[in-house]
């Protein structure tokens, strides 16, 4: 989607009562949320995994709120659904106060069908884990807290 296409597209969302805005074409997908500052996401086309963040002047960031407790967050790298184990029934990859490695798999974003292991990137004790199975997360969502 060409960039005054979007730019239009913020512009008629921010002049009506319209909340939020989702368009697919082609190309990918697009979503626009109104709310204090103007948030876009772009989608990227669905042959790829990961989407890919607009840049908007002014736009708020994608990512959730900072969890209360200090300490390194584990983020979303996708839009996607979390899953805490492979496969129902079956033991959670972590739970509160387990011991992790850098590269170690602590849970599955399910995005266009594909199961995406996420790897913790740090190693440490998982302090909170702040998803619920089954919940939708966004791109840039905490996952985890690790200390």
């Amino acid at each position: 989607m060409d960039l005054r296409k979007l730019k239009t597209l913020i512009d008629l969302v921010s002049e009506s009562n319209v909340s939020e805005l989702e368009i697919t074409e082609a190309e990918g997908k697009v979503r626009i949320v109104k709310g204090g500052g103007a948030m876009v996401q772009q989608y990227a086309p669905v042959a790829m995994m990961a989407p890919a963040v607009a840049s908007v002047q002014g736009a708020a960031p994608v990512a959730a709120p900072v969890p209360v407790d200090l300490g390194h967050t584990v983020k979303s790298p996708m839009v996607g659904t979390f899953y805490r184990s492979a496969s129902p029934g079956a033991k959670a990859f972590v739970e509160i106060g387990d011991s992790i490695k850098v590269g170690e798999t602590v849970c599955i974003i399910e995005a266009m069908k594909i199961l995406n292991e996420i790897e913790a990137d740090k190693s440490g004790i998982v302090k909170q884990i702040l998803c619920e199975n089954g919940q939708a997360v966004e791109y840039g969502q905490a996952l985890f807290v690790i200390e």
